[in-house]
């Protein structure tokens, strides 16, 4: 079984939907609005952005994050460069739980963690 589909509640769709494209390479699936957008990655896994309540502030629990597996460290610090480089304030990378990883929060408010196995 594969988990191919999330939807997460964000305080800002189309500013989401921006930064996921730019960083992780999703596509758009239908037409963005302020409440709702379909994306999807080249394999095939469904990411919704929503804000049906047209919430100003989502919050999820504390540790609650989605994660981008990279194919490498390299990957990881150049991820990390382009993000930091666009001005986003993250904690380099580091070795954490087998892993080679940062932590940043996206806009619309949700934890996303890059990462490389070791």
């Amino acid at each position: 079984m594969i988990l191919n589909h999330l939807n997460l509640a964000v305080s800002d769709v189309p500013q989401t939907q921006a930064f996921f494209e730019k960083y992780f390479g999703l596509q758009a699936v239908t037409k963005s609005n302020d409440a709702l957008v379909v994306l999807r990655d080249a394999a095939g896994m469904v990411l919704t952005l929503s804000n049906f309540d047209r919430a100003a502030e989502v919050r999820y629990p504390e540790h609650f994050h989605i994660g981008f597996v990279q194919a490498s460290p390299d990957q990881v610090n150049e991820l990390y460069q382009r993000l930091t480089a666009d001005g986003f304030t993250i904690d380099p990378p580091r070795k954490f739980h087998g892993s080679w990883t940062f932590y940043l929060r996206a806009p619309g408010g949700i934890m996303v963690e890059i990462l490389a196995d070791m």
